[in-house]
């Protein structure tokens, strides 16, 4: 018996490069799956603290929401750890080059690309505005929608980024993300959870 499905997330500490500038941040990890088999959303920092909430379990696959290197950093220490292939926007390419030179990642992110997990079904959507790749998760079954650094409690993702624009972004949030259920969970690449109706009014 496989076990319970659950989200679960993990607060991984580190830097996000900026312009030459250096900043602290804490990042979400988020893990979709049962006691067999989980997905992760995103590989920031350090690959030790993601692998210890892994716990043993099969990583089917490393879903990054897009390529700013706070997000990315361990993906490729996750993935030789685990044997999971990376999935990665390539409008986010140049973004990916500057953290890891020379390594590809496995596979191409896209919009309606699809994932199962654990019974699950998880659909990318492509939200451009804060990275030219910026993509979502949605998982209507768990009532949930990652969000990467597209959509926070409170409002948009910054767009004061290389590669960002904020028209594209506040595009994106109207109609691919105000458009879900409004009960809809927001689990954000930072900070704290909130819903699709909460940010209604956020979004000008």
């Amino acid at each position: 018996m496989a076990g319970v499905l659950s989200v679960d997330r993990v607060v991984v500490s580190g830097v996000f490069s900026l312009d030459g500038q250096d900043f602290d941040v804490d990042n979400n990890v988020w893990l979709v799956g049962d006691d067999d088999e989980v997905l992760v959303v995103d590989a920031p920092h350090d690959a030790a603290p993601i692998l210890d909430a892994v716990g043993g379990r099969r990583v089917t696959a490393i879903v990054l929401t897009h390529g700013h290197n706070d997000h990315i950093t361990a993906a490729v220490d996750l993935r030789a750890a685990t044997g999971a292939p990376i999935w990665f926007h390539p409008a986010d390419r140049m973004l990916w080059d500057a953290v890891h030179p020379g390594v590809d990642p496995d596979e191409e992110l896209a919009e309606g690309t699809r994932f199962r997990v654990a019974g699950s079904t998880l659909q990318a959507l492509h939200t451009p505005g804060h990275s030219p790749g910026s993509t979502c998760l949605h998982a209507p079954d768990l009532g949930t929608v990652f969000t990467g650094d597209t959509l926070f409690r409170g409002g948009p993702g910054a767009t004061g980024r290389s590669y960002s624009d904020k028209p594209t972004i506040l595009h994106s949030i109207r109609s691919r993300l105000l458009t879900l259920h409004g009960d809809t969970v927001v689990r954000t690449g930072h900070g704290e959870d909130t819903t699709i109706a909460a940010e209604l009014t956020t979004v000008r």
